[in-house]
């Protein structure tokens, strides 16, 4: 699965972009309360050579552009959009261009500590406001700048709308790129969650208020394995039509597939975007239309259906046929027609009478992709000529290798001819071709393997028909964890050269086409897999378009990836939509193990070894069915008003299953590999205690093993300072620091008990005459060895090993709470010239809690803890715990800490009670 996700993707297909001056920013002066509550952020310029030199002075003409960069993005990622737009400037001698401004955001992990999210909202909020100030004596001076955002600043942008001084107005036009919009990607802190939140139930409040803000979201596909494509969709909003999500490689002229990185420089998609720019503009205030209709006429024709001609806004409705071109009648249902060096121009005249009672659509191709019209409809019932027509190209659309239309014949009862313009073609060489067809006679049907089916279905279609078009459609297609192969087989009967073939998947509720290019004849390879499920009211089906050569026979197959056993038909998808929960269940399954642990001392009096127990405790029957009655329950109404009632929070499956993110068996799957991660970081964690203590022994003599006290004077300085560390800078520097002081405490008692151990058994073979041999080092790893020694040092060795084993076990819960930890630790560091606190801190109060539990868990040992009145409860509550983490910590991650913490605060309490 994780395999698929990170390598098995089509490969890069976008060209890189040139700058062909020096790219220079120049840095734009803010006012000086700005700079002084945002030391770290700052605004630039972007230009090159002269463009940039005449700019020095920032007597600015032109159009604003305000590029805000995602997570660790830096501001220079803006010289695509800029360069390529000078150039389309210099095109048009600069009668319009563009200023691209871009804020430089000190490359904040904001996808991952969202504490600055707030933050860097205010301050693209000040830039505003000083990018238009800059154009204020200008004759066509902006009202509102245009906003480009790659990944979080795309959600930055949107989070300008809930700022109470905020103007709508200011901005008329936003496009994000691979911007997580449904939710974050890892929501590691409070912060996170509760920014996109905030965001979204605004858009969907104030969905009227957005109606003159046109916003396109283009995602990366399945190159981008940072942010899948299913979370770069905006929120269906009601009423709200002003709002396009595509992905990269359903955009016309690109369809490609990028990365989370090469989005910004794909050359294709860059190229888009700036004819979009330059389409949007008003002739008559030189700045981006104010007309939210054209706005998104635009973005349709750049990014959803391009007709291979150039923009226009009301293009007449007929068009003068004029030239001294020859009047051709066709007659066949089938016509193709190639293209050399004709010096004369001809028209091509198909009568629709003969082929309404026959055939319901007329197909149409041409491989000239220039942007001239081409087909056009007539209305003359007497004549096979006609020199008013209306033009049909409009209706065409292109693809890599041909531009294409198709008419459906009910559709245009007036039309009496369809007329194709060939015009002369000195050095050019192209071919056309048309064709009327049944409907159902180019439609076939192909059955799509669902999760029950067990892999053992598959499915064949031949089509040995001459037709230029097919449609394959796929029923059952139409949830998130199918995943298959489609391979189309091309032959033909003679080896003469033809186009290439065209394979489109469609999926019909969302804009998320892919497009494969074929020779022919050649076995084709396509990766059906979706990323938004379709929606209950949507009855549509996905459809393989196959765009053919004539006279070739295409054989169209489906194998379901691993046949052998039908969990793994999915197991890539779960990797793909569900990775960021993983810690949770491995967490779940190691609480349950501790919990297991903590049983077993109480029974027994013994501490049982991590791998073992967690093989004994871990099991997905003790906590799945719960949350499953749970989530069942809540489509009740009476159930879901005594929930909200507790002010209990919604079940994250529940969630999950509103957004078609959440499938059969996916949960167990998880739960299964938790188990298994669990299992495996238990081995290495203890392998690499005893290597460590190996090397320790070797150069260190250990002191004697002995009793400490739970609580001393240097050990509660030790605490308050560590509780006032992490309230005045961050409180996962204090978590770190006591992680790795815990750490050295099972290495000292492994190896102390080893040293004793073998120093002991020594003496006593010196003064036995070797009578007693010795024991080895016991090879289990995590225990410590034991040998013939007196009753006392016997219990005493078995205590350690009881203790150690539960240090281990504790550590292994505390890692994970770590690496939660790690990444506002990492942007406090990052920040640390500018503010040696972190404000605000997701992990402050959890941190002097955990510092306080940890100093007294250090020092303890099973002794004290078996003998506990509380010891009970303390081994109990791991499985109500592990439930309520996987009900509510799979999209709040954050609260798997909070958890933890609540299990080894009943440790700390059993040491006492």
């Amino acid at each position: 699965g994780v395999r698929d996700v990170m390598f098995l993707y089509e490969e890069n297909r976008c060209s890189m972009t040139y700058m062909y001056e020096y790219p220079e920013y120049l840095k734009i002066k803010l006012p000086k309360k700005t700079a002084r509550r945002y030391p770290a952020y700052e605004l630039y310029l972007y230009g090159e050579g002269n463009y940039a030199e005449e700019n020095k002075n920032l007597l600015l003409t032109g159009i604003p552009v305000l590029f805000l960069p995602g997570n660790a993005g830096s501001y220079k990622q803006v010289r695509s959009l800029g360069s390529i737009a000078l150039r389309k400037a210099e095109d048009v001698d600069f009668k319009y261009h563009f200023n691209f401004f871009s804020v430089n955001f000190n490359e904040e992990l904001v996808a991952l500590y969202g504490g600055s999210l707030q933050r860097q909202t205010k301050f693209v909020h000040e830039c505003i406001k000083v990018i238009l100030k800059l154009y204020k004596d200008q004759e066509f001076a902006p009202s509102s700048v245009a906003i480009v955002g790659h990944s979080m600043g795309g959600l930055v942008a949107r989070a300008l709308l809930t700022l109470k001084n905020f103007k709508p107005e200011l901005i008329n036009l936003l496009i994000t790129q691979a911007t997580p919009h449904v939710a974050p990607v890892m929501p590691l802190d409070k912060y996170l969650t509760d920014f996109y939140t905030a965001v979204n139930n605004h858009w969907i409040l104030k969905a009227q208020d957005l109606r003159n803000l046109t916003t396109l979201s283009v995602a990366g596909g399945f190159r981008d394995y940072q942010v899948r494509s299913g979370l770069a969709f905006l929120p269906r909003l009601s009423q709200h039509d002003s709002a396009l999500s595509v992905v990269s490689s359903a955009v016309p002229r690109a369809w490609a597939s990028t990365d989370h990185l090469s989005i910004v420089w794909c050359k294709e998609l860059i190229l888009a975007t700036i004819r979009a720019f330059f389409d949007l503009i008003d002739e008559n205030t030189r700045q981006i239309t104010e007309d939210p209709k054209k706005r998104m006429s635009v973005l349709n024709h750049h990014f959803v259906r391009h007709p291979a001609k150039m923009y226009e806004e009301n293009p007449e409705a007929f068009t003068h046929l004029t030239g001294a071109f020859n009047w051709i009648t066709v007659k066949a249902s089938k016509w193709t027609y190639s293209v050399y060096n004709d010096s004369d121009g001809k028209y091509f005249s198909f009568p629709l009478a003969s082929h309404r009672k026959s055939y319901s659509h007329v197909y149409c191709e041409n491989s000239m992709l220039d942007t001239s019209s081409w087909i056009y409809g007539c209305m003359n019932t007497n004549s096979s000529m006609c020199l008013e027509a209306a033009d049909l190209s409009w209706r065409a659309e292109l693809l890599p290798t041909t531009k294409v239309v198709m008419l459906k014949l009910l559709d245009y009862p007036s039309l009496s001819h369809i007329v194709i313009q060939v015009p002369p073609a000195v050095g050019n060489k192209y071919t056309l071709g048309c064709e009327f067809f049944k409907e159902d006679s180019r439609t076939v049907q192909l059955s799509v393997t669902h999760l029950f089916s067990f892999g053992f279905s598959s499915s064949k279609i031949l089509l040995n028909s001459t037709g230029l078009l097919y449609n394959v459609q796929l029923q059952h297609f139409n949830q998130i964890y199918q995943a298959f192969k489609i391979y189309i087989d091309s032959h033909c009967q003679s080896l003469k050269e033809r186009k290439p073939s065209v394979y489109r998947l469609h999926i019909p509720w969302s804009y998320e086409d892919s497009i494969t290019v074929a020779k022919v004849p050649s076995l084709a390879e396509i990766s059906a897999k979706l990323h938004i499920a379709q929606p209950h009211s949507d009855s549509s089906l996905p459809e393989l378009n196959i765009y053919s050569s004539p006279d070739c026979q295409y054989e169209v197959s489906k194998t379901v990836l691993f046949y052998s056993y039908y969990p793994f038909i999915f197991v890539f998808q779960i990797v793909r939509f569900h990775a960021g929960a993983f810690p949770v269940y491995i967490v779940s399954n190691i609480l349950l193990t501790y919990g297991g642990q903590l049983s077993t001392l109480r029974s027994t009096g013994q501490c049982s070894d991590f791998s073992l127990q967690l093989v004994r405790t871990a099991k997905p029957y003790k906590v799945e069915p719960l949350i499953s009655i749970v989530v069942f329950l809540q489509g009740f109404n009476w159930f879901r008003e005594i929930w909200e009632s507790l002010s209990l929070p919604e079940v994250d499956a529940a969630v999950l299953s509103s957004q078609d993110a959440w499938f059969p068996l996916v949960s167990l799957i998880l739960f299964l590999f938790g188990t298994g991660i669990a299992y495996w970081s238990g081995v290495f964690f203890s392998t690499s205690l005893r290597l460590f203590s190996s090397l320790w022994l070797t150069l260190i003599r250990p002191p004697e093993l002995q009793k400490d006290k739970l609580i001393t004077p240097s050990r509660l300085c030790g605490m308050i300072s560590l509780a006032l560390v992490s309230w005045t800078t961050c409180g996962a520097f204090a978590v770190l620091i006591i992680y790795l002081q815990y750490l050295f405490k099972p290495v000292h008692i492994f190896v102390t008990s080893v040293f004793h151990f073998q120093d002991s058994g020594h003496s006593k073979e010196t003064s036995q005459n070797s009578s007693t041999p010795t024991v080895e080092a016991q090879s289990s790893v995590g225990s410590i060895p034991e040998a013939t020694q007196s009753p006392s040092n016997s219990k005493t060795s078995a205590e350690a090993a009881n203790s150690l084993k539960m240090h281990i076990t504790v550590l292994n819960l505390f890692t994970w709470i770590v690496l939660l930890n790690l990444p506002s630790l990492i942007y406090w560091l990052k920040n640390l010239r500018y503010n040696v606190r972190l404000d605000p801190d997701p992990w402050r109060s959890t941190a002097i809690i955990l510092v306080c539990i940890l100093e007294i868990l250090m020092n303890s040992s099973t002794s004290e803890v078996k003998s506990s009145k509380l010891l009970k409860i303390a081994a109990k509550v791991p499985l109500p715990l592990s439930v309520a983490m996987l009900a509510f910590g799979r999209m709040h991650l954050y609260r798997v800490p909070h958890f933890v913490t609540f299990s080894l605060l009943l440790h700390v309490l059993c040491c006492f009670v």
